[in-house]
């Protein structure tokens, strides 16, 4: 058990959100998530209080990114019931060709958007169902933690990553679609926000490896996408929550991060185009 920086005869397992010094009860001062040190607090600009990831705090609805990102889903979804054709547009494939000599389509022909896009696709509502159900349950409070801006970052580079890999390693012709890899991406950022707030970790671990079996259990479901999403979005969410030495340019290693994990997919993407561009 450590002792408390500040009272070193008291036992603690309580430690500052910023600087990771243990504090006692009497040391410990109640912030957005977790607790501060004084010395933090003081140090601290009053007018601006921070979240753990070290963004300012915003008014409003605290869970507004999600909010948006469900509807986003669940309009698409209601787009493709309307005109069907349209999921072939927006489906995520290597290269496709419906006839011979016919006109050829797919990420390889330079249709990129499709790596996005197709996040946002479902042509199931039980498919659409499980997934903005698990965004919802995670993404609100991951959202509220992290900051718009980080946890939307999180979304978008694990959605980004899990397609990444499908495109890298599946047959070009075989279509991919959901927000698997996303909702991946969030357990993952949570798990690591969890372990750095030492919280009980029981619940998500125990949701992931139940969320893992079924990713291998032979049902169409795309192992792929759900382990790029989840890795991707550990290693961002760990570059959000995890301080820097003495929060240092702890900005600039949050967003070399998400470039890092950008450009590690633009180059599976890359390398796939190569292979399957004449």
């Amino acid at each position: 058990m450590d002792t408390c920086y500040r009272h070193a005869d008291r036992e603690t397992g309580i430690r500052c959100t910023r600087c990771e010094r243990p504090i006692c009860p009497d040391c410990m001062i109640s912030a957005s998530v977790g607790y501060q040190c004084p010395e933090c607090v003081r140090g601290a600009p009053v007018a601006v209080p921070r979240n753990v990831a070290g963004a300012a705090l915003t008014a409003g609805d605290p869970h507004l990114v999600t909010k948006i990102l469900i509807g986003i889903n669940v309009t698409v979804f209601l787009a493709v019931l309307a005109s069907p054709a349209l999921a072939v547009h927006l489906e995520l494939l290597g290269r496709y060709v419906e006839y011979i000599g016919g006109p050829v389509q797919g990420v390889s022909t330079g249709e990129y958007h499709r790596l996005l896009t197709s996040v946002f696709l479902h042509q199931e509502w039980w498919h659409l169902a499980g997934n903005m159900l698990g965004l919802w349950v995670v993404g609100g409070p991951l959202e509220a933690a992290l900051g718009r801006a980080r946890y939307l970052s999180v979304y978008l580079l694990s959605g980004l990553a899990g397609s990444a890999l499908v495109y890298l390693l599946t047959p070009p012709n075989l279509a991919t679609l959901g927000a698997s890899g996303a909702v991946f991406g969030l357990f993952g950022a949570t798990a690591v926000l969890m372990r750095r707030m030492r919280y009980d970790m029981a619940p998500v671990a125990g949701m992931l490896v139940l969320m893992l079996a079924m990713t291998f259990i032979p049902s169409g479901v795309s192992w792929q996408a759900h382990i790029g999403g989840l890795v991707a979005g550990a290693l961002v969410g760990a570059a959000m929550v995890w301080p820097t030495a003495g929060g240092r340019n702890r900005v600039a290693v949050q967003w070399a991060v998400c470039v890092l994990v950008f450009c590690t997919s633009a180059a599976m993407i890359l390398l796939r185009t190569a292979e399957l561009t004449p």
